[in-house]
């Protein structure tokens, strides 16, 4: 007997993940300024939080897999991530706040990762309804974009820590109102990781996914600032962000139909080249408000179709038992050490060469992640599964 899939269970984790974002992602950055760090302070501090994702994902997934334990560590990481937080309210101090960063994401990064594996083993063979449930990601995180944009305007960027700490309880909350499901068997149980790591369309999708999240890294942590500096306001920052994503969950709704018409590889390189020419248009034209509303609308690309068509591939090429160490490894190299290099050399760039030039450097990453696409991930596919006993 099938066991019916908890749609809205499911859902309601990213909901409630996703709208934690949808704080951090735009006004983190204005509540650090607000207590008097730098644009260079802002970005490291920042860039802890995509740091500990280099680290944390795998650790975790290592362990989830030995123990097939994914959704256990999905409660603990969630709930030990609201304790840590709530360090923010006990000072404010560079360090301190440092230190209750690297702990806070830490656990808090490790949850998604093995989220997705329990997913992905929820979906079975029907994985192509991923991106109908992780497209209440996206609805959580442009409901908490848009109002809470106005809400700081009235009342202050205080708010942000209240609004993230809430928003994490509603995570641990719902994450226990899934019921667990055990890893489903494979036709290749004894596939290593060093094997499948060994493929070049793995080391070249690994890539790609690190450069593009490096694109987006400087837009995560820097754009909200970006666009105060050229006079926009936070409530319709806001609602520049909510659009962008409303964009990605226009593109999540159609990527089950999309991926097998159009194919993997096409569906990157055309995401991969609008990507580039969104942040071009970003750095060159951020006083025209229309446009920036406009040129959001690209994330639907450079960001849904890419991380969707990724989830996918990971999921094809880690297979049996690499399933939680596959999406971890992928979250470290592309949010994890993505996120750190868009962070810090953002900083950088702003501080030596201005706030457009940040963009200009998206637009170079992202273009050399078009290149790689081009060059290596088309026939490579076709390479065959080498299976090993060895992890």
């Amino acid at each position: 007997m099938t066991t019916p899939l908890p749609y809205f269970r499911l859902s309601g984790f990213y909901l409630f993940y996703f709208a934690t974002l949808g704080v951090l992602i735009p006004y983190w950055s204005p509540y650090l300024e607000s207590l008097g760090f730098t644009i260079m302070e802002i970005g490291e501090l920042t860039a802890i939080l995509a740091a500990t994702k280099i680290v944390a994902p795998n650790i975790w997934g290592w362990w989830a897999d030995r123990r097939g334990e994914h959704l256990l560590i999905v409660r603990f990481a969630s709930l030990a991530s609201i304790i840590a937080f709530a360090g923010v309210f006990l000072g404010s101090g560079y360090w301190w706040m440092a230190l209750i960063i690297a702990l806070f994401s830490f656990f808090w990064n490790a949850s998604l990762p093995q989220f997705e594996a329990v997913t992905l083993n929820h979906l079975g063979k029907s994985v192509e309804r991923y991106s109908s449930i992780r497209l209440w990601g996206s609805v959580g995180f442009i409901v908490t974009v848009a109002a809470l944009g106005p809400l700081l305007e009235w009342q202050g960027v205080w708010l942000v820590p209240l609004a993230l700490i809430l928003l994490m309880v509603g995570i641990w909350l719902s994450s226990l109102l899934i019921p667990a499901v055990p890893d489903p068997e494979h036709e290749h149980p004894h596939i290593s990781l060093r094997s499948v790591l060994g493929r070049p369309v793995v080391v070249a999708l690994l890539l790609v996914a690190f450069l593009n999240q490096a694109a987006h890294g400087t837009y995560y942590t820097f754009f909200t600032l970006y666009l105060e500096s050229f006079g926009h306001d936070k409530g319709v920052i806001g609602m520049i962000w909510a659009l962008s994503v409303g964009a990605e969950v226009a593109a999540f709704t159609l990527m089950a139909r999309w991926m097998p018409r159009f194919g993997e590889r096409n569906l990157l390189l055309v995401s991969l080249f609008l990507g580039t020419l969104r942040w071009l248009l970003t750095a060159l034209f951020p006083q025209s408000l229309e446009l920036m509303f406009l040129v959001q609308m690209l994330h639907a690309a450079s960001f849904g179709v890419i991380h969707a068509v990724s989830i996918h591939m990971i999921h094809d090429l880690f297979r049996g038992k690499l399933q939680g160490r596959g999406q971890a490894l992928y979250s470290s190299v592309s949010f994890g050490v993505g996120g750190v290099v868009g962070s810090l050399l953002g900083g950088i760039v702003w501080t030596q060469l201005g706030a457009e030039a940040i963009f200009l450097f998206s637009a170079l990453l992202s273009a050399v992640a078009l290149w790689v696409s081009w060059r290596w991930l088309y026939a490579l596919e076709r390479e065959p599964i080498l299976e090993s006993g060895v992890d």
